[in-house]
């Protein structure tokens, strides 16, 4: 699977060991950056991560910040990809498997990397389900104007 991964600077150790783990299993991973601990702007590799996905130069993201809130809303702001912030793997996997999330953002101050590497893995291992989840899914990319239709 080809996965795209952007952290900011408070994230790098975890975004360098999530690299390393989820290319000795076998995945094509786009490093985003950042490389270093030089304090830098989440929005901006939100952004960068966010476009990655939307152009199709990979399949699924992971985005991480100090608590994954920032980065989350950065990413958020491309319509073609919806971003969830998780903590544990349940909320990963229905985020795949109902909202049909593209992107998890995760905090690296908030979770550790065992916590990190059980939500990739439920994000990665569901499939979203359809059914009566496609027209609310549809609703994300296209909102009304003027607050819920009738």
């Amino acid at each position: 699977m080809h996965i795209a991964i952007a952290s900011d600077h408070a994230a790098v150790a975890m975004k360098a060991e999530l690299v390393s783990w989820l290319r000795e299993a076998g995945h094509d991973v786009l490093d985003l950056g950042t490389d270093g601990e030089v304090s830098v702007d989440y929005p901006d590799y939100g952004y960068i991560l966010a476009d990655a996905v939307a152009q199709g130069e990979a399949e699924l993201g992971i985005a991480l910040c100090g608590s994954g809130i920032g980065i989350s809303i950065a990413v958020n702001r491309n319509a073609a990809v919806r971003c969830a912030l998780v903590s544990e793997p349940l909320s990963a996997s229905l985020a795949r498997s109902h909202n049909d999330a593209n992107v998890i953002a995760l905090g690296a101050r908030l979770i550790g990397i065992e916590m990190a590497k059980a939500c990739v893995t439920a994000f990665l291992e569901t499939e979203f389900a359809g059914g009566r989840h496609c027209g609310r899914v549809e609703k994300l990319a296209h909102p009304p104007l003027h607050g819920v239709p009738a």
